[in-house]
């Protein structure tokens, strides 16, 4: 009677643990972009996710991370992030800060800091962290511009500066097909006013700028098609040694507490930790994360 009363006690204790939610960066990033192709897929309105991206969002989470964790969690998380994309907004309009989008920090004068974090408290720990996700938390939480089409962020190669724009949507190569197509008929058309001499040439012209538009749009499909597969290449090798996997075997090791169990999972963020990982015999695992979390620990 005993050991049943203490393992139920030891199971609600697991269920409380996994009820806090603890986030760790890659965890985050994880949510964040999984939200991000919900946007792309239209599967959110008036800044509100609908019923079917949030089972996605749970779902796919839980694939990809072994926690089940439900939507009030994820919803409460979706808070912080809205919080965490207005503070940064708020920063980076001013001229004085700018973001550096492959390491994700924001930058200026230790001065300019000093006297920003004096007004707004709660940037102090952006100064430190940046914000590595702020192109998904532009993604996921810009407004519509004037002209129906959502704010992108690009970055300057040269000051790293946010600029957003709103770049003018590209005519596919079957819209042009179409417009060409058109022009063709109406040519062809007995009943149709033939064009005078300089009207010819000005359709001359226009034709010559669709079969520009033609081959721009050709080459930037090409690019679409290539990145598309260098993404699934990496996707599938991803897979070999997936998170998931990785904290199933965290799961079932002996000797792990609750501080290296979290710590686990931010290393799990990277491809070739995860490898290391699940490649070691169940009996050296241990020893290496142990190793792998004092190392990260002692760089802090």
């Amino acid at each position: 009677m005993a050991d049943h009363v203490t393992r139920s006690r030891r199971l609600e204790a697991q269920q409380q643990e996994q009820s806090r939610a603890r986030w760790t960066t890659s965890l985050t990033k994880i949510l964040a972009e999984l939200m991000v192709e919900q946007v792309q897929k239209g599967n959110k309105h008036n800044n509100l996710f609908n019923k079917k991206a949030w089972k996605y969002i749970c779902d796919e989470f839980y694939k990809k991370t072994g926690l089940k964790w439900d939507k009030e969690q994820l919803k409460n998380r979706y808070s912080v992030m809205r919080k965490q994309y207005s503070t940064v907004k708020s920063i980076l309009d001013q001229s004085e800060f700018s973001w550096d989008e492959a390491t994700g920090s924001i930058t200026a004068s230790d001065k300019t800091w000093a006297e920003y974090i004096k007004k707004h408290a709660d940037a102090e720990t952006l100064r430190t962290s940046g914000c590595p996700i702020f192109k998904e938390l532009c993604a996921i939480f810009s407004e519509p511009a004037t002209n129906g089409k959502h704010e992108h962020l690009t970055v300057s190669k040269v000051d790293h500066t946010p600029r957003p724009v709103c770049p003018q949507p590209l005519r596919m190569p079957q819209e042009e097909s179409s417009s060409r197509s058109q022009d063709e008929d109406d040519a062809n058309d007995p009943e149709t006013p033939q064009p005078s001499t300089p009207a010819a040439a000005a359709s001359s012209r226009k034709k010559g700028r669709k079969g520009i538009n033609d081959a721009i749009a050709e080459a930037i499909l090409e690019m679409a098609a290539a990145s598309k597969m260098r993404a699934t290449a990496i996707e599938q090798y991803n897979a070999r040694y997936s998170m998931a996997d990785c904290i199933k075997e965290l799961d079932l090791m002996q000797g792990v507490d609750q501080q290296l169990y979290f710590a686990a999972l931010g290393l799990f963020s990277k491809p070739i930790l995860r490898e290391i990982f699940l490649s070691l015999k169940k009996d050296k695992r241990l020893t290496w994360l142990r190793g792998k979390c004092a190392n990260a620990s002692n760089r802090k």
